[in-house]
C-alpha cells in the first residue's frame, strides 16, 4: 500500500478551522482510494484488497466494494439510505459562485459576515452550502463562476471532505454549464474568464459540420471539468434551431435533426468516455445532463420559457417528432461503451397539445405523458431525468418577470408541485436546495399509493441518482490534485486545439475579387458598438457602453487601426445578431392598456 498527501487546505465549521489532510492509497489491481483523514473513514484490507469504510461500520459493504458491478452497489447503498437522505439526493443545487458576492441569487456568508470582511480563504464552504450539505443531505452542486481553476480544485475538495464523514459518505457529484465558449463572459458559460481551453459555441460548432470535433472537445472539455473537481455536465443542448428569434439558439447545433443527432453523439461519447475502460466509464467520465426534453426550440413567437410570457412550445407544421430525434438518434445511441447521456433535463415550456394520451397541458417537467409514457416507455430510458431550474418555485407577478416557473401547475402548493413531478417519473429537482417539500411530496405518494410502493419508488429513482457517482469513481477518490489541476485546465495544447476549431467554425460568405486573405501589415477601421443599458433576467443591471466589439490589443499584432474610415484600407466589422433575452413582453404596454406581449423582430433598429 502507498500513501501520499497531495493537498493541505483549511476549511472553517463553524468558527473552528482543521487542517485538510488528503490521502492516497493504492491497490495494485484496482483503483486508486483518496480520503481525508479528518472525516474518519478508514480503510479496510479484504483479500489483499483496500477499500473505504464510508460508513465506519468495520465490514466492507456492498456499496463500498469497487469490484462490484455499478447497479449492485447502487441498489445496495439506496436500501441503506432513509427516505430524507433520498431526498436530499433528489435535490440540485442553486447556483454556487467561488467565492460567494455580498449581493444577488448567489449570495453567500461565511460565518456570518460576507466574504471580503470574515477573512475566509476563497475556497471556503459558506454557511448556506454548508446548512444545505449537512442539513439538507443535497449532494448535487451546481458551480458557477469561480476565482481560478485552482481555487474551484481546492473548493471541491472542501466539499468532499466536509460530506465524507457524514452518515453513509456519499460524496457530491458537482456539475457545471457550459463554460469553453470563446465569448468567456457569456450566461451559460459563467466563470470561464479565459483561463479554460475557449471553443465554438452552439452553432458556430454545428458549422464545422465535424462530429469527431465536437467529439474531440468533449474528451478535453471532460479532463478539464475533472480537474476542477467537475464529475457531471449540463450539457449539450440539443433543441433545434427551428425559431430563429429564440435568444438561446446561439446555443444550439443545428436546425436538422439528423446534424443535430451526429453532433449530439459525438459530444457525449467525448463527455463520458474514459480511453482505455471497459464499458466506457471511468474516473475519465463526466456525466452529460442532455437538454431540453423533448426539445425545447419551437418556442411560441420566439419568446423563451424562462419567462411567464413563453411557456408555450408549439408545432404548426406538426414536426413533433423532429425535435425528438436528437435524443432517441443521437443522445440514447452513443458509439461508445456508455451508450447513452447519464442524465437529461426537461425544458419548462409546454408543449402544446402533444399529450395525445391525457390531454394534458403542462410544463414538460410536469407531464406524465412526456416522461413516463414516451422517454421512460417508449423510448426506454431509465437515466436520471432532473428538472430544469425552478419549476417547482412561485411564478412572478408579471408575465415578463423572472422568479419560479410552474407552468401549467401554478396553482398547486409547491409540495404539490413536486409530487406531480415525481408523478410524472422524474428524479431531480433543479434548482432547490430544501428536501422539505420533497418530503411533503413522498407523504402525498405514501397516503395515495402506500409506504412500500412509495419507497420503492424513491429507491428506484436513487438508483439512477447514485450510478452516476459510481461509475465515475467519486466513492473510490472524489478529490483533485490541486497541482495537476494547473497544469491541465486552460493549458497551451487545449487552447491551441480550441482555437483550430474556431477558426474551422467561420464559414465565409463571399470573397468578392479575391481580397481575403490580407497578407500585408494594412490599415483597419473598427467601429466601435453600443451597448444600451440592460437589466439581465437575473435583475443585474449593466450600463451602456460605446466599445470596440473585441480586444484591440490583439487587433494592433496584425494590422494598423485607425478611427478615421477614410484612411483606412478596409474596415473590420463585428455584426451582432439582433435579438433581446427578455424581449417578447412590455409591462409599458400592459399598463397602457395592451396585453403586454410585443413582437420579437429579427430586423436591425435605428
Amino acid at each position: 500500500m502507498k500513501k501520499s498527501v497531495f493537498n493541505i487546505a483549511a476549511l472553517f465549521l463553524g468558527v473552528t478551522a482543521f487542517s485538510q489532510n488528503i490521502q492516497t492509497v493504492t491497490n495494485s489491481n484496482g483503483p486508486v482510494l483518496g480520503y481525508s483523514t479528518d472525516s474518519g473513514v478508514k480503510i479496510l484490507t479484504v483479500g489483499g484488497n483496500k477499500f473505504k469504510d464510508l460508513n465506519k461500520n468495520g465490514k466492507l459493504d456492498k456499496y463500498e466494494d469497487w469490484r462490484l458491478p455499478v447497479d449492485e452497489r447502487a441498489k445496495d447503498l439506496a436500501s441503506k439510505m432513509s427516505v430524507e437522505q433520498i431526498a436530499g439526493l433528489m435535490l440540485y443545487s442553486g447556483h454556487q459562485s467561488v467565492p460567494a458576492p455580498a449581493d444577488g441569487f448567489r449570495a453567500g456568508k461565511y460565518n456570518g459576515m460576507f466574504y471580503k470582511e470574515s477573512g475566509a480563504k476563497a475556497f471556503d464552504l459558506t454557511d448556506q452550502q454548508k446548512k444545505f450539505l449537512k442539513e439538507d443531505n443535497l449532494r448535487h452542486v451546481l458551480v458557477t463562476t469561480v476565482e481560478s481553476p485552482e481555487i474551484a480544485a481546492k473548493w471541491s475538495n472542501n466539499i468532499q471532505a466536509y460530506i465524507e464523514g457524514l452518515g453513509l459518505g456519499i460524496p457530491a457529484n458537482n456539475s457545471t454549464d457550459p463554460r469553453h465558449s470563446a465569448t468567456v463572459t457569456a450566461e451559460f458559460n459563467e466563470g470561464a474568464g479565459g483561463q479554460i481551453s475557449l471553443w465554438p459555441d452552439g452553432l458556430a460548432m454545428g458549422a464545422t459540420f465535424d462530429p469527431e470535433l465536437v467529439r474531440k472537445f468533449g474528451n478535453i472539455a471532460a479532463q478539464e471539468y475533472r480537474a476542477l473537481g467537475i464529475s457531471t455536465a449540463l450539457s449539450p443542448q440539443i433543441d433545434l434551431g427551428t425559431e430563429p428569434r429564440w435568444y438561446r439558439i446561439a446555443y444550439v447545433f443545428s436546425e436538422s435533426p439528423e446534424l443535430t443527432a451526429d453532433m449530439a453523439r459525438g459530444y457525449i461519447d467525448g463527455f463520458q468516455t474514459t480511453i482505455g475502460s471497459k464499458n466506457g466509464w471511468g474516473n475519465k467520465s463526466v456525466n452529460a445532463m442532455v437538454k431540453h426534453w423533448p426539445g425545447g426550440g419551437p418556442e411560441d413567437g420566439g419568446r423563451d420559457g424562462h419567462w411567464a410570457m413563453g411557456k408555450y412550445a408549439v408545432y404548426p407544421g406538426n414536426n413533433f417528432q423532429n425535435h425528438v430525434k436528437p435524443f432517441t438518434e443521437g443522445a440514447f445511441k452513443l458509439n461508445d461503451g456508455t451508450k447513452e447521456a447519464s442524465a437529461v433535463m426537461p425544458y419548462y415550456t409546454i408543449s402544446f397539445n402533444q399529450d395525445t394520451k391525457n390531454g394534458e397541458n403542462v410544463g414538460n417537467g410536469y407531464s406524465k405523458y412526456l416522461i413516463t409514457d414516451l422517454l421512460r416507455g417508449k423510448y426506454k430510458y431509465d437515466g436520471v431525468v432532473c428538472t430544469d431550474w425552478l419549476i417547482t418555485a412561485d411564478e412572478p407577478k408579471s408575465p415578463g418577470g423572472f422568479a419560479g416557473k410552474p407552468w401549467g401547475a401554478e396553482k398547486l402548493s409547491i409540495a404539490e408541485r413536486h409530487y406531480k413531478v415525481l408523478e410524472a417519473g422524474v428524479d431531480q429537482f433543479g434548482g432547490n436546495n430544501d428536501k422539505a417539500p420533497v418530503l411533503e411530496a413522498y407523504q402525498m405518494g405514501v397516503k395515495e399509493h402506500g409506504e412500500k410502493a412509495y419507497r420503492t419508488k424513491f429507491e428506484q429513482s436513487a438508483v439512477r441518482l447514485l450510478r452516476n457517482f459510481f461509475r465515475t469513481g467519486l466513492f473510490e477518490n472524489p478529490y483533485v490534485n490541486v497541482e495537476e489541476t494547473k497544469k491541465i485546465v486552460g493549458n497551451p495544447e487545449f487552447m491551441k486545439v480550441g482555437y483550430e476549431a474556431q477558426v474551422k467554425s467561420i464559414v465565409l460568405l463571399k470573397n468578392k475579387a479575391n481580397i481575403l486573405p490580407i497578407k500585408e501589415r494594412k490599415t483597419a477601421y473598427i467601429p466601435k458598438r453600443y451597448s444600451p443599458a440592460t437589466f439581465n433576467w437575473w435583475g443585474i443591471y449593466t450600463a451602456p457602453s460605446l466599445e470596440y466589439p473585441v480586444d484591440i490589443e490583439k487587433v494592433k499584432k496584425h494590422f494598423n487601426v485607425t478611427d478615421d474610415p477614410a484612411k483606412a484600407d478596409f474596415a473590420l466589422v463585428f455584426v451582432k445578431s439582433p435579438h433581446s433575452e427578455e424581449g417578447g413582453y412590455s409591462d409599458i404596454d400592459a399598463k397602457e392598456g395592451g396585453n403586454g406581449y410585443v413582437p420579437i423582430s429579427l430586423q436591425y433598429q435605428t
